[in-house]
This record gives C-alpha cells, sequence and structure tokens, in this order.
C-alpha cells in the first residue's frame, strides 16, 4: 500500500476522501481545500572507496532485503542536506568519514517498510574513506566487505537503485 492509499479521509477536516480521488496524487479535499501532496522520500548512500579501488559493501541486518548487500546510506531528515545525510549514515553505519564526494546518479526505488510501500529518491554518490581500517559493522548491519566493484553481481544486491549505480560505476 502507497501512503496516498491510506487517506479515506481529510486529514484537515475529517471529511470522506470521494472514491474517485482514492490514491490520487495529490490528495484534494471538496469540504475544505487541503491539498496534500505525497512526494517521495529521500535517502542518500555511496559507494566509499580505499585507496586499493575497494568499495565498501554492507551486509543488511534488517528487512527489507535483510542478508543482502548494500552501500552505507540511509534517509535525509528534514532541513538536512543529502551531504550532511550522506555523512551521518556512513558514521552512523560503519563508522568512516569520507572524503571527495562526488554524485554519480539517482534512481527511483520502493522501500516496503510494515505493510506500506514507501516510493524513495535515492541519490547515489561516491566518496573515499579517510581511513578505511576503521570500518565496522554498526547499527543495522551485519557484516561489512571491501571488494571491487567488478565482482559484485546485481543478484547481490538489495534494492535496484544500487544494481543500477554499480552499472554505471
Amino acid at each position: 500500500m502507497l501512503p496516498a492509499d491510506l487517506f479515506r479521509f481529510c486529514p484537515r477536516c475529517g471529511a470522506p476522501r470521494p472514491a474517485d480521488n482514492a490514491g490520487a496524487v495529490p490528495l484534494r479535499c471538496d469540504a475544505c481545500g487541503l491539498v496534500l501532496f505525497f512526494n517521495p522520500t529521500v535517502a542518500a548512500a555511496a559507494w566509499v572507496f580505499d585507496a586499493a579501488g575497494r568499495t565498501l559493501l554492507i551486509r543488511r541486518d534488517r528487512e527489507p532485503a535483510k542478508g543482502k548487500l548494500a552501500i552505507p546510506g540511509g534517509f535525509v531528515d528534514p532541513g538536512e542536506t543529502a551531504d550532511a545525510a550522506l555523512r551521518r549514515e556512513i558514521r552512523e553505519e560503519v563508522g568512516l568519514e569520507v572524503e571527495g564526494v562526488a554524485y554519480l546518479t539517482s534512481f527511483p526505488n520502493r522501500y516496503h517498510y510494515r505493510d506500506v510501500t514507501y516510493p524513495v529518491l535515492d541519490l547515489v554518490f561516491t566518496a573515499r574513506a579517510v581511513a578505511p581500517e576503521a570500518a565496522q559493522a554498526l547499527d543495522g548491519v551485519a557484516g561489512i566487505e571491501w571488494r571491487r566493484p567488478a565482482d559484485v553481481t546485481a543478484d547481490e544486491v538489495a534494492f535496484p537503485s544500487i544494481a543500477e549505480s554499480l552499472r554505471l560505476l
């Protein structure tokens, strides 16, 4: 179920949502005039490299895609820049600082969590680890691996956005 499908009543005035507007984006309330958009959630992630050209992969410890490979990253908080979110998520997940952050691509994704499928826009970057030897599995990470991108296959990775960005590397 998409977030827009959850609203059967106007969140401002409580008027029933017209049947012909069910799940539509934006939600338009005829009773009070509210127009509510359901934009994608934004996430930032990076292919983090060491001096040998290997990239840091995390093994996901949680659903969705538990056990699959991913790259460090996560959701951008309100009021946070993509760069700040990226750096925060890398610190939280693997304990690293990065430099040389560069935009690679963006890709739409769907993130299924607790019976809701969230539309997500993944912003994917590349970066260099300042001290790669300090990498460790932290929040939501079952394990870490340093591998050459050419040695990673699309069927190993957690999300289509990661597979697409791997192809672009």
